[in-house]
Formats: structure tokens, C-alpha cells, sequence
């Protein structure tokens, strides 16, 4: 194994979504993978939508948002633009993020999150958050999102708000990602439950015969139960639930597996 390149030659497939793909893409190549993009999923943005617009121009209202992908950081501002409100609705009013990348995303608006978790999961976001009785809460997401979020603050005596701020909905499979899928894959990574959802859909449950041996490789534990939920056994499970974790996870798998070959 090259250690400058420690995948080198290792097809992995990317399940997120297309505009999404790019940094993970770039990561794995840098390392020698060949990338196979196979979006799983497409994001769905609001072009307008009444209970958003009203929570939106709400925002000072609430004592906390709380913002649990870069999705919903990005359905916000938009809806935001267009009903010409500034940055400074968010003036006096606390914002969480779930992990660095939707940190990255509130700190491009000129956002500094008050609170992001150790742990980049929602039940994290509950448990370290601190006292929210009586709070009002914001927490704009996907359509489709897990309640664990939203009942874990409300029995923290939490009022919230839960707003449909974009959707998920399946991609459809083009001839060409279909032959890069013959063409053998060795390790398919997902980074969330909706990838899960949307790659088994779009190959009407033909992915055991076209995934074969390959390595199923999960950005942390949620994602990973949603594999199982199907039939997967994920041998990869980041320990940090980024994509730069997830990158990682791959790495020491496979130097691990060479080093146990070498010692057989």
C-alpha cells in the first residue's frame, strides 16, 4: 500500500447528494481512490412556503435555532433573501449547529454558532444544550427528519417549533451510473439515513447484487442502524460524524486490513 496514497486504486462510491459530492470526492481521489458519484438523493429547496416564510420572520422571536444540516442553513437564508430580511434577525437569539460543516455554512452569513455538540448527533444536541424550559425553539430541517430532536427538547420542557425547510426525494439512475456499478465498486459510503433510503429505492432492491463484497462505510451510528434496517452489515462506522471522519474510518480499514493480510 502506498502510504502517500493509502486507497489507492479502491473504487468508492458517493451516495450524496450531487452538489454535495465534490469535497469528499476530491479527499478520496487526494488519496488515490477512484470516486464513483452515484447521488442517491436530491435536496429540494424551498421556492416558497408559508409556515417557513412565518417562522423565518419570526427568527427574533425564538430564544434558540437550531440547525442540524447546511441544507436547512441554506433553505433559511434563501427564504430570508426573499422576504428582504438581514442577517440581524438573528440578533439576541442563540444558534446551535449539529457538526462543523453546518457551523462552516451559519459562519459564511456571518453567523458564529453559540453552540455546536461534542458529539455531532441530535440526541448530542438535547443532552448539552442545557436548561430550555420554556424556551422557545426554531429547528428548521428536512421533511423526512428523525422526531428524536424535537421530543428529547420537549421533554426538556422545550417549546418547539419543528418547519419543513427542504425535501429529500429519490434520484433517478442514468445508464452510465449504472454500468460504473458493474463495473465493480469496492466500499459505498453513506452519510445519512436518506442516502440509505434513496440508493436502495433507486435500484429496486437490486443493490446486494451489485454492491456484491463492497465495504459498506457509514458517517456515524444513525446512519449505520438505517443501513442494517435494509440488510447491511456496515464493517466501517466513523467514529467522527463528518466526511473527513468518514474518510479517515476508510483509511484505517483498509491499512488494517493489509496489515492483518501481512501478518497471516
Amino acid at each position: 500500500m502506498n502510504a502517500a496514497q493509502p486507497l489507492l486504486g479502491k473504487h468508492i462510491l458517493i451516495t450524496r447528494p450531487q452538489a454535495q459530492s465534490d469535497a469528499l470526492a476530491q479527499q478520496l481521489a487526494d488519496l488515490g481512490a477512484e470516486p464513483v458519484l452515484l447521488p442517491a438523493i436530491e435536496i429540494v429547496l424551498p421556492v416558497q412556503n408559508k409556515e417557513l416564510d412565518r417562522a423565518v420572520a419570526e427568527i427574533p422571536t425564538y430564544q434558540w435555532v437550531i440547525f442540524t444540516s447546511a441544507n436547512g442553513v441554506q433553505a433559511v437564508w434563501i427564504r430570508m433573501e426573499a422576504l428582504g430580511l438581514e442577517i440581524s434577525s438573528f440578533k439576541g437569539v442563540k444558534v446551535a449547529a449539529i457538526g462543523p460543516a453546518t457551523a462552516h455554512a451559519l459562519e459564511d452569513l456571518g453567523i458564529v454558532p453559540d453552540f455546536i455538540p461534542d458529539e455531532y448527533l441530535a440526541e448530542a444536541i438535547a443532552a448539552e444544550i442545557g436548561d430550555v424550559r420554556g424556551q422557545r425553539i426554531l429547528l428548521p430541517r428536512a421533511a423526512i427528519a428523525r422526531k428524536a430532536l424535537p421530543e428529547l427538547l420537549r421533554q426538556k420542557e422545550a417549546l418547539v417549533t419543528e418547519i419543513a425547510a427542504y425535501q429529500t426525494r429519490q434520484a433517478a439512475l442514468t445508464p452510465q451510473q449504472a454500468a460504473n456499478l458493474l463495473q465493480g465498486i469496492d466500499a459505498v459510503t453513506f452519510t445519512s439515513p436518506s442516502t440509505v433510503a434513496g440508493f436502495t429505492q433507486m435500484l429496486n432492491g437490486n443493490h446486494f447484487n451489485l454492491l456484491g463484497n463492497a465495504v459498506i462505510a457509514c458517517i456515524g451510528p444513525v446512519t449505520a442502524q438505517a443501513a442494517r434496517e435494509i440488510g447491511y452489515e456496515p464493517q466501517i462506522i466513523a467514529s467522527e460524524h463528518t466526511t473527513s471522519g468518514l474518510v479517515k474510518a476508510l483509511v484505517e480499514y483498509y491499512q488494517n486490513a493489509r496489515t492483518s493480510r501481512e501478518f497471516k
